[in-house]
């Protein structure tokens, strides 16, 4: 007699794993959890043209930007160059305009005996003072690169009194085959004793044309201020130097003479 037991199975299902249906139905819609180690980066792939046109500038574009990006340095450069040749060119005129009002740059400014006050008598101012030591004035000349001129002073130095007027020379020279056209600046130093340096007669700031070869004499008549002795700031000077440079200079197409840059 043979009994049928209960455990035996068939060998399929014995090697079939179990799975529950209700667990497989359920856990079917949840994500599937991956390990961050390994996982794999994605990658967007814009295929369409639209896209690649809106992202890549096209060589238009490019040579647009390049364009305006060269004119405005250009635009800066010339600016630059245009200022220079304005500065170069007006040097000569601003340094006038601005040092003679200011005494600035030990330019001397005109005094109250020559205009600068209309109320005082000019006569008044030209008293030497006999009580002050005098003061050594000393003499520089010089010319600039491009001005084939010999320039230099005729006396080393002169010795005068506050209030006393004095007379310099400087001779001037064309060493060159044409005739040229000179125009000359002038300073004091130290620069403290410019607005106490007054000229009454002088060759600076005036057009000065010697023909070629040609030698001239240029007078300097100047007096030192009487103020000069009760400014307090004037105490320990004992010697002004009074410098001239001449320039090269032309007339511009509106007729006005205007240093040669150099």
């Amino acid at each position: 007699m043979s009994f049928a037991s209960p455990l035996r199975q068939s060998p399929s299902r014995a090697i079939e794993a179990w799975r529950c249906s209700a667990c497989t139905r359920s856990l079917t819609g949840l994500p599937r959890a991956r390990n961050p180690a390994f996982s794999i980066p994605r990658r967007c792939l814009n295929t369409t043209k639209e896209l690649r046109q809106s992202t890549v500038p096209r060589m238009d574009q490019m040579h647009a930007r390049y364009k305006e990006k060269n004119r405005t340095v250009m635009n800066y450069v010339f600016s630059v160059i245009v200022g220079f040749v304005a500065i170069t060119y007006g040097s000569v005129p601003m340094y006038k305009m601005i040092c003679q009002q200011t005494g600035w740059g030990g330019q001397p400014i005109k005094s109250a005996a020559h205009g600068g006050d209309s109320d005082r008598d000019p006569s008044e101012r030209l008293k030497p003072v006999e009580s002050h030591p005098r003061i050594r004035i000393t003499f520089n000349g010089s010319v600039s690169d491009v001005l084939p001129w010999k320039f230099t002073p005729q006396q080393r130095e002169v010795r005068v009194l506050p209030g006393e007027t004095a007379l310099a020379f400087y001779t001037a020279t064309n060493k060159s085959d044409e005739d040229i056209i000179g125009v000359a600046t002038y300073s004091v130093t130290p620069g403290q004793v410019a607005p106490y340096f007054s000229k009454i007669q002088c060759f600076c700031f005036e057009e000065q044309r010697l023909n070629a070869g040609e030698t001239v004499d240029m007078p300097v008549f100047f007096y030192i201020d009487p103020e000069f002795v009760s400014d307090i700031n004037m105490k320990g000077i004992e010697t002004v130097t009074l410098s001239y440079t001449f320039f090269k200079a032309k007339y511009d197409k509106d007729g006005h003479l205007t240093p040669v840059a150099g």
